[in-house]
């Protein structure tokens, strides 16, 4: 059976359950919290030596790390990744957008206000450059909405899952969403893409 190793309330493990979901596939998920320490015990670091969740571990016992790795990993054939080159490449450069301009900042912000082992973290200053720039990202988003239902082509991808994953929830960080009317219309339309389950859901 495949693993997957995550945590139930992080953006970046919801990205391949929900996919996992929509695509039908079995999978035994097994929470691994950082809260805990659990990430940094020698048995996980056996796994995957970067300490991180989410790690898919195959039904041959090979290992594979970082969300939108296991995105593309697991979309491969799929319609979640397209199949025309040039949208292919906007489902990757919207992987990288929300790695390097997104999650940094509206996830971290998030984390700083909600997990009170990085209350100490929550400096005036860094909430205020969180604040900043995850607006910043939220506002890119919301341009190419205007013109564009989805994030790679005319149906929703991996690059809409892994977005999908953490802007959802942004509020929790204090980002005004009603701000972005084009992304609101967007998160509407990913919730009505047959199989779609909550960050709370398990199999």
């Amino acid at each position: 059976m495949t693993i997957l190793y995550g945590m139930i309330d992080s953006g970046n493990c919801y990205k391949p359950r929900l996919l996992m979901a929509k695509l039908g596939l079995a999978f035994t998920n097994v929470e691994v919290s950082s809260h805990t320490g659990d990430t940094r015990k020698a048995d996980f670091i056996a796994k995957n030596p970067n300490a991180m969740v989410p790690l898919l571990e195959l039904d041959d016992g090979r290992r594979l790390a970082e969300s939108n790795a296991i995105l593309l990993y697991l979309a491969e054939g799929t319609r979640f990744l397209p199949a025309d080159r040039y949208e292919r490449g906007l489902a990757y450069q919207w992987l990288f957008f929300e790695q390097y301009s997104h999650e940094p900042y509206i996830a971290v912000r998030k984390a700083l206000l909600t997990f009170p082992e990085r209350a100490g973290d929550a400096t005036p200053e860094r909430l205020a450059v969180t604040l900043e720039r995850g607006n910043k990202a939220l506002g890119v988003m919301n341009k190419y909405l205007e013109d564009n239902a989805f994030f790679a082509g005319g149906a929703l991808s991996v690059a809409d899952i892994a977005l999908y994953a953490y802007t959802h929830t942004a509020e929790q960080g204090g980002f005004q969403l009603d701000a972005y009317p084009a992304v609101v219309a967007w998160l509407e339309r990913v919730e009505a893409d047959p199989g779609h389950v909550p960050i709370e859901w398990l199999p």
